[in-house]
């Protein structure tokens, strides 16, 4: 064979091999959805079993629990039926039903650990085209986490390469794109494997093959831990009892990008990066400002879970979920533990968002060190973003590169590195102090205009007996032109 034929069969070996990992990645965290409601069961079970060891007197005391644990389970319900909804409306960026079995064991192992497989394809490709008022996925996505327990719910469980969710002229609901209601489309484990069946019982490959329960895979509890702090993280972006929260957070930065812009063409409207995107929240309004917004966002729990709330919902307050039922501890009350959150507080297709919002899946590293980025963005917003680092100065270098000249970074959020303290892994781990990361702004070009201190919390339960706040840093610098900066020095 000739040495380029070779060359070439191995490069295609390889990109199928990634691919291959990249799905069981995607597909362990599919399961992990799918496992949440098995997961609060073992829980339920577990208080019924505490519950059995106290002597009668004690019972006694406490007789309504038995009453409590059936409507945990009836808000578990709830929750899951909201997941699987989710899920059905999905559309994997990958094919989900190609063979398994030629990946080598130590391959999945690797794999479930979360390790990110970026191939070769090109890792930027977000456009700006008008679309039909959806968001759509495209290029293939993994699962990578490296979090501790305390900043699980900021989650770094990453989809790898670009896969990029668009949404593009969304002024009008997509009600042509989507004419069916997912509340009349309920979704069961069982509903789901019958659809693999045709009428005379054959099995038949369908659109959701990938969610029968056989494909499930029994995932760490920490996966679903994940799952449960997705659910909370929905009531920080997208319930009315997330409001506060999002004041404390989220309003400084937009008010600081509606002084810093006030002149801003509908024509020519300012750009503006949002790193962490989260749910969307924070860039789905930046661009109800005025601006071209795009949220990027690393965590496939992440993304599956906003592309269904700004894609598929149909009307404000559409779902209920139960976020804090997970929990016993700090309760006031057995009514504030079970009570229903209302998602989401506003239709996002209905916001009013500038033409041009996207988001874009993918390592921030990766994705934004494409020379097509180079001095593209009026503004980057980074909220609870910077500390997720493995080299913060890498982040900080990028940051500048992409910026116009003039542009500004705008910052908010502490400094809880990620991968701080992580025993037994030899994870890289740069934590700068916050004396030293302005230094090193300094040094790529960054001209500090603006600093203070917000107190904030991070998904914390408004009604809880425990609330854990943030000082997190709040700053506006601006990146000097280069003329600026031969002047000054």
């Amino acid at each position: 064979m000739h040495p380029v034929e070779e060359e070439d069969e191995e490069r295609l070996r390889r990109r199928k091999m990634e691919e291959v990992l990249e799905v069981k990645s995607l597909r362990r965290i599919i399961s992990a959805y799918l496992n949440y409601p098995d997961a609060a069961e073992e829980d339920v079970k577990r208080y019924e079993r505490s519950f059995k060891k106290l002597p009668p007197i004690h019972k006694a005391l406490v007789s309504h629990y038995p009453l409590k644990f059936q409507k945990l389970r009836r808000c578990i319900s709830m929750n899951s039926y909201f997941i699987y909804n989710m899920l059905q409306a999905f559309e994997p960026p990958l094919d989900m039903s190609q063979d398994m079995d030629g990946c080598e064991e130590s391959h999945f192992e690797h794999a479930s650990n979360d390790h990110l497989f970026s191939g070769e394809e090109n890792c930027c490709s977000c456009r700006s085209t008008i679309a039909t008022g959806r968001i759509s996925c495209s290029e293939p996505g993994g699962d990578s986490s490296g979090q501790r327990s305390d900043t699980l719910c900021r989650s770094s469980d990453r989809p790898t390469n670009n896969e990029e969710v668009q949404i593009e002229g969304c002024c009008e609901p997509a009600t042509e794109s989507h004419p069916e209601s997912l509340q009349n489309n309920k979704v069961t484990v069982e509903g789901v494997q019958n659809d693999c069946t045709d009428s005379n019982g054959n099995v038949s490959l369908s659109h959701h093959d990938w969610l029968d329960p056989s494909l499930r895979l029994n995932v760490p509890l920490v996966d679903v831990d994940k799952v449960r702090c997705i659910i909370r993280n929905i009531v920080r972006d997208w319930a009315e009892e997330g409001q506060n929260e999002r004041n404390q957070c989220y309003k400084p930065i937009l008010n600081e990008l509606d002084s810093l812009f006030p002149n801003r063409s509908k024509d020519s409207p300012p750009t503006c990066l949002v790193p962490g995107a989260g749910l969307g929240r924070l860039a789905l309004e930046i661009s109800c400002l005025g601006f071209v917004s795009q949220g990027n966002e690393f965590s496939y729990y992440m993304m599956i879970c906003s592309s269904f709330i700004l894609n598929h919902t149909q009307t404000a307050g559409e779902w209920a979920i139960y976020p804090w039922i997970h929990s016993n501890c700090n309760s006031l009350s057995e009514s504030d533990q079970l009570r229903p959150v209302s998602i989401p507080d506003i239709h996002p297709a209905s916001a009013g968002i500038t033409e041009g919002f996207s988001m874009c899946g993918g390592d921030f590293v990766e994705v934004y060190s494409d020379p097509s980025q180079l001095g593209v963005w009026d503004a980057v917003v980074t909220c609870f973003f910077i500390d997720t680092a493995h080299n913060i100065i890498e982040y900080i270098e990028i940051i500048s590169r992409i910026l116009k000249d003039g542009g500004v970074w705008i910052n908010l959020g502490p400094l809880l590195y990620h991968f701080a303290d992580m025993y037994g892994q030899d994870e890289m781990s740069i934590e700068l102090s916050l004396e030293d990361v302005k230094r090193v702004a300094l040094h790529y070009g960054f001209q500090l205009e603006k600093e203070s201190t917000i107190e904030t919390t991070y998904t914390t339960n408004p009604r809880s007996m425990m609330q854990n706040r943030y000082f997190a840093a709040f700053w506006t610098m601006r990146k000097i032109t280069v003329a600026a900066g031969k002047h000054t020095t």
